[in-house]
């Protein structure tokens, strides 16, 4: 008999349930011949959403150019537009050599955890979370310790929790603003609290930024790194949501703050960014046209724009089912709705959730994928038009009233 081939323990406590088990059913599902609307991901273009035309010709016309290698940090022109970019977001201090372009900013999460972490270093990660921080800090061999973020609060980040959480193992905090799966958008006073614990313990900040444009009813973004010049912060951005550009695979790092401390770290980050030799080319081309062009995302959350009556109809319908409860989001795109345990005793929300995809064929992603610590929320995405989202969220009312009259709580 051959041996087995196992997969590495140190997956043991990785999960990305974004891309998981039940996706694996729901394309079962497909090939089988139903039709499955999928709320799970946050992939803008199989609703629509088209990347800026003008990025697209701007790749297209320097694919030529496209064939080498670039320096290992990215294309100067790409790095030179986030450099000013960084300078309109009010975070001083930056040049060149302190941005690095990555294929995605997820390969530089990643790749940031791999720079810092050893066995038995811990990181503050948000809870709920975007599960690749999570992922990263264990597959970089440390170990995630979650802070709560408090629904009842906006989903703000539990300043008290956080200093509860630290040890003499911590070695960093992540915040996730705007943040995805809540639509949280932090204020001054949050940050300016987060920014107090870091430089009290001696902490990095990693600022998870993607969604830095994506924010409604006139609300606006402050980069945590422009709140400080002695805290060290990496800050992480991208083209994939305000640019609908995902599939480029164009994202950045940026390090400020003071970074005479940690110029060790720096060289392991130049380290492991030459290793991989530089990220996609194409996509570093669709950068300085992006940053430099025209906002088109404006016009998405402008009161009236497509992203805005998403977000407000899906609000609405979802609050409507009995036991639903949901903190409109301020930003991103996504809600992180709370089932009333009363009426929705779940022990198991993967099985739930599976349960909703084969009964009524819609894909939603579990709470506890995000690293929620109970069972009782789970996550939509916004991006379907208005029809779809009345279908989708219709057979989800639809399979709640089935499950509220199975248990005993069901209300008219």
């Amino acid at each position: 008999m051959l041996r087995p081939v196992k997969k590495s323990t140190k997956l043991d406590n990785v999960c990305y349930d974004i891309r998981g088990p039940v996706l694996a059913r729901a394309k079962q599902m497909e090939d089988e011949g139903q039709r499955i609307i999928k709320l799970n991901i946050g992939n803008p273009a199989p609703f629509g959403f088209e990347a800026p035309e003008e990025i697209v010709q701007d790749v297209i016309v320097n694919l030529p150019n496209a064939s080498g290698y670039t320096d290992s940090k990215g294309l100067f022109a790409a790095r030179k537009a986030i450099m000013h970019y960084t300078q309109s977001k009010g975070i001083a201090g930056v040049q060149i050599d302190d941005i690095i372009i990555g294929n995605g900013a997820s390969e530089l999460i990643v790749l940031a955890m791999q720079a810092l972490l050893n066995s038995g270093d811990e990181v503050l990660v948000p809870a709920p979370d975007y599960p690749l921080w999570t992922a990263a800090v264990t597959l970089a061999g440390g170990t995630p310790r979650h802070y709560l973020c408090d629904e009842n609060a906006d989903w703000m980040p539990d300043l008290d929790d956080i200093r509860a959480k630290i040890t003499p193992n911590t070695r960093a905090i992540v915040i996730i603003n705007p943040n995805n799966p809540t639509g949280a958008l932090y204020t001054p006073e949050i940050l300016e609290g987060i920014l107090a614990i870091a430089r009290q313990y001696q902490l990095i900040v990693y600022a998870d930024e993607i969604y830095d444009k994506v924010l409604y009813d006139a609300h606006e973004h402050v980069s945590i790194a422009s709140m400080t010049d002695d805290v060290l912060c990496v800050t992480l951005n991208g083209l994939s949501k305000n640019y609908r550009a995902c599939g480029y695979r164009a994202g950045w790092m940026v390090i400020s703050g003071d970074k005479r401390h940690a110029l060790d770290y720096i060289e392991g980050l130049n380290m492991l960014a030459s290793m991989r030799l530089c990220s996609n080319v194409p996509g570093q081309y669709a950068i300085q046209t992006a940053l430099g062009g025209y906002q088109s995302i404006v016009d998405l959350v402008a009161p009236e724009g497509r992203l805005t009556r998403q977000r407000n109809l899906a609000w609405e319908l979802l609050t409507a089912i009995p036991g639903v409860s949901c903190v409109k989001p301020q930003a991103a795109l996504y809600m992180f709705p709370r089932l009333d345990p009363k009426m929705y005793p779940i022990e198991n929300d993967q099985k739930f959730i599976l349960d909703l995809l084969e009964e009524e064929r819609v894909l939603i992603v579990q709470g506890t994928g995000f690293n929620w610590p109970q069972p009782d929320h789970f996550r939509v995405v916004i991006l379907p038009h208005e029809d779809e989202l009345r279908e989708a969220i219709g057979r989800i009312a639809r399979y709640l009233e089935r499950y509220r009259k199975l248990h005993g709580s069901y209300v008219d």
